[in-house]
């Protein structure tokens, strides 16, 4: 009986770090980048995060990954979070706003059927009308001021999305190191390869992020790496893909209420009608899997 407790419990946990704390990251970051170079701060949050990660799962008595585990996690890391992450918040330092950034990176299931069309998947209608709606979302959100004004930024938070689902999908047919400690290799290799970008695009701290600057790289490595996204690979494993991804359509109400209570920041017609049409197509393409259990 307290093991049955503790599974639902665990599960609830874990959907309540992807809806809420990963929707409240974005502004997190929005926070942080006052204070740190974008790079800079997105690197040193990934190597705290994946090294507290990886010692305690050697602790706990993880096998030390294969060279060939180390390959896989690495190429996922790099794309999930040095690209997917870094992207976001060198969009943010670009001046797109939290909610928007958040609201493009919803349209991840879109871009991950696509690519899973490179492993033979075959997509239903429903799926299809869903990518199609999806695309007409993406399209009104460029037609907002916010993005708009920042023609790079609209380009990076699509990018990171692209590059996010890639990697996910990717991610199935790669030989990682087993649990928790995949997220704290992918976090590492992440981690160096932004600081290296870092390093080569010049940025350099000159004066101290101050406390407020340290309070938002604990909320980030914390909750917003450790605690969310070993949650996110959680529910990969234990849950129906719709529902493990449905954050996607949760983060952005997060995020833009959080923004526009916080930051100052405002949303424009333009990108409301954006959010109802994104949000709708992730609930079509969804449906399907929630349907049924897809045969593995």
């Amino acid at each position: 009986m307290p093991a049955a407790r503790r599974f639902p419990l665990l599960l609830i946990g874990a959907f309540f770090a992807l809806y809420v704390i990963w929707g409240s990251t974005y502004l997190a970051i929005r926070i942080g980048i006052e204070t740190w170079p974008p790079l800079m701060m997105a690197g040193v949050r990934f190597t705290i995060a994946g090294s507290i990660l990886f010692a305690f799962m050697r602790f706990r008595g993880a096998p030390m990954p294969t060279w060939k585990q180390w390959k896989s996690a690495g190429m996922i890391g790099f794309l999930l979070l040095a690209c997917g992450n870094g992207g976001v918040t060198l969009a943010e330092h670009a001046g797109v706003a939290s909610g928007v950034a958040a609201l493009a990176v919803a349209s991840v299931p879109l871009f991950t059927l696509l690519f899973g069309l490179f492993w033979g998947h075959r997509n239903t209608g429903l799926e299809w009308a869903g990518i199609l709606l999806g695309l007409v979302g993406i399209s009104l959100l460029n037609l907002g001021s916010n993005l708009q004004a920042s023609p790079m930024g609209a380009a990076l938070v699509i990018f990171a999305a692209a590059t996010w689902a890639f990697g996910s999908v990717w991610s199935r047919y790669l030989p990682l190191p087993a649990g928790p400690m995949a997220s704290a290799c992918e976090m590492l290799v992440a981690g160096a390869v932004l600081l290296l970008g870092s390093f080569i695009s010049g940025e350099r701290m000159t004066q101290s992020p101050g406390l407020s600057g340290w309070l938002v790289m604990a909320y980030l490595v914390v909750f917003g790496s450790i605690v969310a996204f070993s949650s996110y690979m959680y529910l990969l494993k234990n849950v129906r893909p719709a529902a493990a991804t449905s954050y996607c359509y949760v983060n952005p109400a997060v995020a833009v209420l959080l923004g526009v209570l916080f930051a100052g920041e405002h949303i424009g017609w333009a990108e409301g009608a954006a959010m109802a049409v994104i949000i709708s197509a992730v609930v079509l393409i969804g449906l399907p899997q929630w349907r049924k259990q897809k045969p593995v």
